[in-house]
């Protein structure tokens, strides 16, 4: 099956801190491909920059790269014009307004992946169709 993890799971992930079983049994089923948007790089750099999260393992950012794609086994799944349109059509869900998880929540929709993620606000899109498995 094919996945695509939010920002706040790609974190976990990274600094070693507890996902829920069942996101833990996703990512270690290799026959599951799993994806990261380019925009949860992005925000993951920012958060870094900005001193929002502090890496136990002191990644610079060059190197994020080569630890999603190449450690971790994921695939970057960049932004493009499909997802901007799906973007764009998106309306507003009362009580979230984040660009950035919009942004993903439409890569999810327009590619037909399942959303992995902690965030609560994201189950207010599934009338949109989004398939989507909370890291509780």
């Amino acid at each position: 099956m094919r996945y695509l993890i939010d920002t706040n799971v790609l974190i976990r992930v990274i600094e070693e801190y507890d996902v829920s079983k069942n996101t833990k049994s996703i990512l270690e089923d290799y026959e599951n491909i799993i994806y990261v948007s380019s925009e949860s790089i992005k925000e993951f750099i920012h958060l870094l920059q900005n001193k929002k999260i502090k890496s136990l393992k002191q990644i610079r950012t060059p190197d994020l790269f080569d630890l999603i794609e190449n450690i971790l086994g994921f695939t970057i799944k960049y932004v493009d014009k499909s997802h901007l349109r799906t973007f764009a059509r998106l309306d507003l869900v009362e009580g979230h307004n984040d660009p950035s998880d919009r942004l993903i929540i439409s890569q999810a929709l327009t590619e037909k992946l399942t959303l992995v993620s902690s965030d609560a606000k994201f189950p207010k899109y599934r009338k949109y169709g989004l398939n989507f498995i909370p890291n509780r």
